[in-house]
């Protein structure tokens, strides 16, 4: 199922799966991350965890559209364990997640098309393991209006149910509201309407 213009895909908790094949044992782990140091820190844990493992190959997207994209081999032939976990998060058009598939080698080589099968079904069982979640992406705003626009306000925000991520109500009233994309020119327009009001998009 394609998400619509302004929501994406992505997994809403930790997941973990294994799969053996010809005695080599791999370890699937799944994150939700929305920024590399998230990546780093998760990476550096499973290396400490599983210090003596042979490889730590993984694929991670970040962004809505998941326009960062990385993939490591770590030592395995190239493209044989990177791309066919990636190849997982796109076809599942998953984004902001880490996959890390962490092998133990167990004496029998599986050769470039087993590689390649074993690293792909490896992050199909630990997407398979993982709720896949969809999320909207929002247009941030800070509006500032005086006081006596305020019941303006209050109804466009009652109407238009945008979320209120902040607000102060002073001689100066201030609100950080945060709505879907696809829903954010509406409530531009209805706010510009509104006397004394200034607006700033995040």
């Amino acid at each position: 199922m394609e998400p619509a213009d302004d929501s994406y895909y992505t997994i809403a908790a930790p997941a973990e799966a294994i799969y053996k094949d010809k005695g080599s044992k791999f370890l699937a782990y799944a994150w939700p991350v929305t920024d590399e140091r998230q990546i780093r820190d998760a990476l550096d844990g499973l290396r400490k965890r599983y210090y003596d493992a042979t490889h730590h190959c993984y694929a991670w997207r970040l962004g809505p559209e998941g326009e960062n994209v990385r993939m490591n081999d770590d030592g395995e032939p190239s493209s044989t364990a990177g791309r066919p976990i990636l190849g997982q998060l796109l076809s599942r058009q998953v984004t902001d997640a880490l996959v890390v598939v962490v092998r133990y080698f167990g004496g029998t080589k599986l050769g470039v098309p087993g590689l390649i099968a074993a690293y792909k079904e490896s992050a199909a069982a630990v997407l398979d393991a993982a709720e896949v979640v969809q999320r909207t992406v929002n247009t941030v705003l800070r509006i500032e209006f005086g006081y006596l626009a305020m019941n303006d306000v209050m109804r466009i925000v009652k109407e238009m149910q945008p979320e209120v991520l902040g607000q102060q109500f002073d001689n100066a009233c201030t609100m950080t509201l945060s709505i879907r994309r696809s829903r954010s020119q509406q409530l531009l327009e209805r706010l510009r309407n509104v006397e004394s009001m200034s607006i700033d998009l995040k």
